[in-house]
């Protein structure tokens, strides 16, 4: 659905694309009652005027077509000039010390070469974050002017191009690439120590003032029911740790619950150990 949303881009150059991760803003996908994704919704003026459920390519085309064609846009003629694209390149090669223009995610490449460059930043254990330009033709097109580089993927340090894949593998071989590029820390370390900040951990969707799912708001009150002291990490706050933890507790939901560094489980064995008089006894690290 990405590449059909990039294509038709192109060919309504009066509609503006714009993608979010539903669960990254999930106070605008509860406003919309986002229950599946992909989810397509369309507005005008700050309105929603449609939406469409789901994966489907024809009837996606048909709808934006449909709009586009009754005027439902308003033409957006050359509302961007060209130093305000600037301003926002710049501030983009500049958003992490490390930055990696690509086609895809680093979890999910969609060609050759940025696949490669991603390994070989993993391999290095370089800490670095990513931009999709598949999700952004004015972007990748405007970066190749900007750095005068015409392919990617492109590697940013310090808002500086490094180059492409060649060059990273130039500086691979020549050991060159590891004193110009951030490591990051050990992530299974961190997860270590994260879990081990308080004797009581809580990992989940918002802080102790402000849950942001449902699932979360209930442990929070189920917790503070026990006035057992707790400390918590909001989840939404770091993508790295996020789904780092699913894989280091070999838990795959949110929230989370620790005590002294050990996974207790989540808001479903929470509720069994609150009902069966136990929760106590394990907060306290006594069971």
């Amino acid at each position: 659905m990405n590449d059909v949303m990039a294509e038709l881009a192109k060919e309504q150059p009066r509609v503006s694309f714009v993608k979010l991760e539903a669960e990254a803003v999930p106070e605008v996908s509860e406003k919309y009652e986002i229950s599946s994704v992909p989810t397509f919704l369309f507005f005008k003026n700050s309105q929603k005027i449609d939406r469409l459920d789901g994966a489907h390519a024809p009837e996606l085309t048909k709808k934006v077509q449909r709009h586009a064609s009754s005027g439902s846009f308003p033409p957006s003629g050359n509302e961007h000039p060209k130093e305000d694209l600037n301003l926002r390149l710049k501030k983009l090669t500049h958003a992490a010390p490390c930055m990696l223009f690509m086609k895809g995610t680093p979890q999910e490449p969609r060609c050759g070469f940025s696949k490669q460059m991603v390994e070989i930043l993993n391999k290095h254990n370089i800490q670095f974050s990513s931009f999709d330009i598949f999700s952004d033709e004015e972007v990748r097109q405007g970066l190749k002017t900007y750095s005068n580089w015409p392919t990617y993927p492109q590697l940013y340090v310090s808002g500086e191009l490094i180059g492409g894949l060649d060059i990273i593998k130039e500086l691979e071989a020549s050991d060159e690439l590891d004193t110009i590029c951030p490591k990051a820390p050990k992530l299974e370390e961190r997860l270590k120590v994260l879990t081990n900040k308080a004797s009581v951990m809580l990992f989940m969707k918002g802080n102790k003032q402000e849950a942001k799912c449902g699932f979360s708001k209930q442990i929070l009150e189920i917790l503070n029911s026990t006035g057992v002291e707790y400390e918590t990490f909001d989840i939404l706050e770091d993508e790295e740790v996020r789904q780092g933890l699913k894989t280091y507790s070999n838990w795959p939901t949110y929230p989370q619950l620790y005590v002294k560094g050990e996974l207790v489980g989540g808001l479903d064995i929470v509720k069994e150990l609150r009902d069966n008089g136990e929760l106590l006894p394990v907060l306290k690290g006594e069971n």
